[in-house]
């Protein structure tokens, strides 16, 4: 399985080498460039080109402006935003300037990791604290659409996740939370994705060590 490649954007050097560490560890993941500025972000997406970028919003310079500049330029990059601003304005602000994703820094760890997949596959990750006041803000309807669905998504793949793990079938588990056969196997493909595993039995096992190491939490994305 190829490796993300992931560049990293913040000003404060132990960040980075913290979340450096923290990609090494958890595999399937390359940090290919490292900023510490708002310039950066666009210098790093044209000499890097890397599938994801981490990007902190309190950078030297319009960090917002950058993320924009840099999603025009380098379309096929995905940006990352990861702050310790937990008001929802900084929330709006970043998505609306075309972030694929937003992580608070006191999150766990594994979220940080969970966005990043999420949005290399084209998903779009809003941190859980608070999600549904960020998408009511959204002024863009069609972020907002997306950011709304990336949240159903999320409630639907737990609610599969626990009914997996009790060894139910796709066509019990479509019985369970009113979807059809279909769309329970589409969800199952995803969970699959995310979980980097090769088939539902493995997704089980992963599903459950996830849940061993975040007790009374669920996947989360």
């Amino acid at each position: 399985m190829n490796s993300i490649s992931v560049a990293l954007i913040d000003d404060h050097p132990l960040m980075i080498e913290a979340v450096s560490s923290l990609l090494i560890r958890a595999r399937g993941f390359k940090v290919v460039g490292a900023g510490a500025k708002a310039g950066d972000i666009v210098e790093i997406c044209r000499q890097a080109h890397p599938n994801v970028a981490i990007v902190d919003l309190h950078l030297s310079g319009d960090t917002y402006a950058a993320i924009a500049n840099a999603i025009s330029l380098f379309p096929s990059t995905k940006l990352v935003a990861y702050t310790a601003s937990t008001g929802i304005d900084a929330a709006v602000r970043a998505l609306n300037a075309g972030v694929n994703g937003y992580v608070l820094k006191g999150s766990n760890p594994t979220e940080l990791i969970q966005a990043i997949r999420s949005v290399q596959s084209g998903e779009t990750y809003i941190t859980q604290s608070f999600d549904s006041r960020v998408i009511s803000s959204l002024r863009d309807i069609a972020m907002r659409r997306k950011a709304a669905e990336a949240v159903i998504a999320r409630i639907r793949e737990r609610q599969i996740v626990r009914l997996l793990m009790r060894d139910k079938t796709n066509a019990e588990i479509a019985n369970a939370i009113g979807l059809n056969e279909g769309a329970v196997e589409n969800y199952m493909t995803a969970l699959i994705r995310k979980l980097r595993v090769r088939n539902r039995f493995e997704a089980a096992i992963a599903a459950q060590a996830y849940r061993g190491r975040r007790p009374g939490r669920m996947l989360d994305s």
